[in-house]
């Protein structure tokens, strides 16, 4: 049984007439008439009464009818999701991020602007370090992921930058340093530092450590965070001095004050990271949102 002879039966059930039903399908009388009776044959019932010119149905043919035309009707709409899918207009995306990127305005702009657009497509997010999610993005488990650079970047890996933020200090209240607008790292010399490293050696924080070797020291680095909300949140504590993207100083409470870096390097850099190799529609909108977000 196939579906166009569904479409015969149902045209023929409407029409109440062979003659009728085939003038509405765009094919000949013969060929319909023997498409029903081969349709009768296989369901093992007659589905019409032949009554004068015209025909009725059976009580067969009326719970047929039935199901028929829900069976067309999910066709119909399976087809219609197929090609809303095909246009990236329904799916399933499945989107990596670092905490901090929910500080980011770009990210949560970038997120705003792709879910009014696509409103069907169901966006599943994790939170992850970056070095986890590029892991997890290049074994397929995530679509794409907002990371921060460096990383050790693989051949399939595409990024896009986001965003470059100035770094800002964190301090804890009470600091001597916060009689100062702005710091440079050599005001940083003597400070106990709190970072965020990563197995690969690779990130902000080596940056960080890096800059300051430049800049005619060593950084002591008293503890290491898991991430940079962990970082800021052992300012306030009392346990030494961080530092983090200027977006970071959307955390506020008791015991911190933040203070601008005078650095031309190392940025905070954010962006969008994806799979080269990425064959889906959805992605590839959320690609051209992206590109549309920084141009905007």
């Amino acid at each position: 049984m196939e579906l166009r002879h569904l479409r015969y039966f149902v045209a023929t059930a409407l029409a109440e007439n062979f003659t009728r039903a085939a003038e509405e399908l765009g094919i000949a009388q013969p060929p319909l008439g023997q498409q029903i009776r081969a349709l009768e044959e296989e369901i093992g019932t007659p589905l019409f009464h032949r009554v004068g010119r015209g025909v009725i149905l059976s009580d067969a043919g009326k719970v047929f009818l039935v199901s028929a035309q829900e069976i067309l009707a999910r066709a119909q709409d399976a087809q219609s999701i197929a090609l809303r899918a095909a246009r990236g207009e329904v799916g399933l995306l499945n989107l990596g991020f670092t905490e901090s990127a929910s500080f980011n305005d770009t990210v949560t702009g970038l997120i705003r602007r792709y879910q009014r657009q696509h409103p069907k497509v169901e966006v599943s997010l994790e939170e992850n370090d970056s070095e986890s999610l590029i892991a997890r993005l290049v074994r397929g488990e995530i679509d794409a992921a907002f990371v921060r650079p460096p990383f050790a970047m693989l051949g399939d890996i595409k990024f896009i930058t986001l965003s470059e933020e100035p770094l800002t200090v964190v301090l804890p209240d009470g600091h001597p340093l916060t009689s100062r607008k702005r710091l440079s790292l050599a005001d940083l010399r003597q400070e106990n530092f709190i970072l965020y490293s990563r197995k690969s050696g690779y990130g902000l924080s080596a940056d960080i450590v890096a800059a300051c070797r430049q800049s005619g020291f060593n950084p002591m680095i008293r503890q290491q965070a898991p991430q940079l909300s962990s970082a800021v949140n052992l300012v306030a504590a009392g346990m030494g001095i961080t530092v983090v993207p200027a977006s970071m100083q959307r955390i506020q409470g008791g015991g911190l004050r933040y203070r601008a870096l005078q650095v031309e390097w190392p940025k905070a850099i954010l962006g969008l990271a994806t799979r080269k190799s990425n064959r889906s529609t959805v992605i590839d909108d959320l690609i051209r949102s992206a590109t549309d977000e920084t141009s905007s």
